[in-house]
């Protein structure tokens, strides 16, 4: 079984991110739910985003890795969107990461100094019309980027133009696309 942590959105630590750790618990693995948003939590993504940009981008990053120092070094990194920053950086640069997974979003490599680890293993779940991914954001491009450079990293399109797709308590939750999508991480894990 694997030991993961799962960094939430940028409407925060909502139930519908706390059921997903919960389905990876309910399969045998060790899940940590760090909260960087020190308990708010937005009902509206804009607010999230609004939150995000007067915390800084910083803050959200220092806050992950600091919640990853007291793990073992042998993680599996889960980012939900705006998670994906925290999980990304340290699958990349902190020693011992097992894997990644990368919902809803991709960043280049590049902007955290260094490729993609040889023989760490990937998946990125985004679907193929979601305008938080599409230009001018380029989470896609990044996604299909990294996904044609390195063979260990899987990049998974399902049709839809929902953001947050995989959490159950928003309404863009996809029941269908959500449960195909747990199938692959829980595969790879």
């Amino acid at each position: 079984m694997a030991e993961v942590v799962v960094f939430h959105h940028a409407q925060g630590l909502t139930d519908g991110v706390r059921a997903f750790a919960d389905e990876l618990r309910a399969a045998g693995h060790t899940v940590h739910t760090p909260d960087l948003y020190e308990g708010r939590t937005f009902t509206d993504l804009g607010d999230g985003i609004r939150n995000v940009q007067q915390i800084g981008f910083d803050t959200i990053i220092a806050r992950g890795r600091a919640a990853a120092e007291a793990l073992p070094a042998e993680l599996v990194y889960i980012g939900f969107s705006l998670g994906v920053m925290p999980a990304q950086l340290l699958a990349q640069t902190r020693p011992g990461a097992q894997a990644a997974v990368l919902l809803h979003s991709c960043v280049p490599p590049s902007e955290f100094g260094s490729p993609w680890p040889d023989g760490l293993p990937a998946q990125i779940h985004i679907m193929d019309r979601d305008p938080e991914a599409l230009p001018p954001n380029g989470d896609l491009g990044a996604a299909r980027a990294l996904a044609d450079d390195v063979d260990d990293v899987e990049l998974f399109l399902y049709p839809g133009d929902g953001h947050l797709f995989a959490d159950n308590s928003l309404p863009g939750y996809d029941e269908e696309a959500a449960a195909l999508l747990k199938q692959r991480v829980l595969a790879l894990l």
